[in-house]
């Protein structure tokens, strides 16, 4: 097995390639845009930095962010300083950083739209401009509702979200995420180098578009974000649910799905660079050893299996009680009366926490937390001095 055609050049597909033509493969990546802007947040947390530290180190254009802020439906907001600072990239810039990459170790970069694939025979047959391309294995990693497969299926409305935003050619330097009364869903702010991505994402069916549009706006309005230049955007992206991590096929005899393909993404944060970027390099490393029919547990061994218990907790997440008030809501106030929680929430961004042992930790350290609070809000001078837009633990 030499030669590999990869269809889709975005992070996944592209560090496939890279990582395989290092190696000696023959490979060529087919994308009818290449690199392109996609409107997400274009966050890339620690694990991603410390697995792949020459995204931080090259010299592109990025925002090194290391303030957050969460809000919350009724208004309640904590502000803090991350753990490890999130490098925030415009989609367009990353892609062309990955795939100069790729062609850079060797691979064929090739402008131009897939149509069919067929690997009913001896060797992958991929039809491209109308002009047939053989190889003996190929990378599926065209996005959440690529349907080039007749061996598996896209993904449907139940593993997928709408997202609507705004590009918007403001500069600034904290993350803000805000969450909505039984809402599955957030608002979101991500400052980029030169622009923010300003949107909300809900999953598919659940929400009107209007809606959607109507909250966006006004998160605009409240966060006094000027709006022009701005340009609008909307997209589908996945958000699987843990049936669909668990038993979706995802690699057959000489194919494979990487990315959001294969619906590498976090159900509850949205995060995908990171999940699209390991599991292009997993899926790699099992060509590189001769063993493709290993890809499926190593991805889910390195993170799929978490990936599934965040889609069985990410409902009540989103839109369950705690104390009397949304569990979001709580969350938010915490921050502010905890410091052991808001370690605990900074670890979650930065993606050192992961889900499977989340419960344990916030057990393990429940004494803890309720000292902090009792000690915040009967001590008039810790009282005093609780970080503006913070409120008493009331729903």
């Amino acid at each position: 097995m030499k030669d590999i055609t990869i269809v889709g050049g975005g992070p996944a597909g592209a560090l496939c390639g890279e990582r395989l033509a290092s190696h000696g493969f023959r490979v060529t990546i087919f994308d009818e845009r290449l690199s392109w802007e996609k409107p997400c947040g274009g966050g890339l947390t620690h694990k991603a930095i410390a697995r792949y530290p020459f995204l931080l180190d090259s010299p592109q254009p990025k925002r090194i962010v290391r303030t957050a802020e969460l809000i919350s439906g009724g208004g309640h907001r904590a502000r803090f300083e991350m753990s490890h600072p999130i490098v925030i990239y415009a989609r367009k810039v990353l892609n062309a950083l990955l795939l100069d990459r790729a062609v850079a170790a060797g691979c064929t970069a090739v402008c131009s739209r897939v149509t069919s694939v067929d690997t009913d025979g001896r060797d992958v047959r991929v039809t491209v401009g109308g002009e047939e391309h053989r190889s003996d294995f190929v990378v599926l990693a065209a996005g959440a509702r690529n349907q080039l497969l007749p061996e598996t299926t896209a993904l449907g409305a139940q593993d997928l979200e709408v997202t609507l935003g705004y590009f918007v050619p403001v500069e600034q330097e904290i993350i803000k995420v805000k969450f909505l009364k039984q809402f599955e869903g957030y608002l979101w702010s991500f400052p980029r180098a030169d622009h923010l991505s300003v949107g909300i994402c809900a999953k598919m069916g659940q929400r009107p578009s209007q809606q959607l549009r109507r909250h966006l706006d006004d998160f605009v309005v409240e966060e006094s974000i000027p709006m022009d230049g701005a340009r609008f955007y909307s997209h589908v992206l996945p958000s699987p649910q843990a049936r669909t991590l668990r038993d979706r096929r995802i690699a057959g005899r000489n194919w494979a799905m990487a990315g959001d393909a294969a619906a590498c993404v976090d159900p509850i944060t949205g995060e995908g660079l990171y999940y699209a970027l390991r599991s292009g390099d997993l899926l790699a490393q099992a060509l590189i050893e001769d063993q493709p029919q290993a890809y499926p547990e190593r991805l889910r061994a390195a993170f799929s299996a978490d990936l599934e218990f965040a889609a069985h907790i990410a409902r009540k997440l989103f839109r369950g009680n705690f104390l009397g008030g949304a569990i979001t809501t709580r969350m938010v106030q915490l921050l502010n009366y905890s410091p052991a929680f808001r370690d605990l929430v900074r670890d979650v961004f930065s993606g050192e926490q992961d889900y499977r042992s989340l419960k344990r930790r916030l057990w393990d350290q429940f004494g803890i937390t309720a000292l902090e609070i009792m000690r915040t809000v009967f001590h008039p001078r810790a009282a005093a001095s609780r970080p503006a837009g913070s409120r008493e633990l009331a729903p």
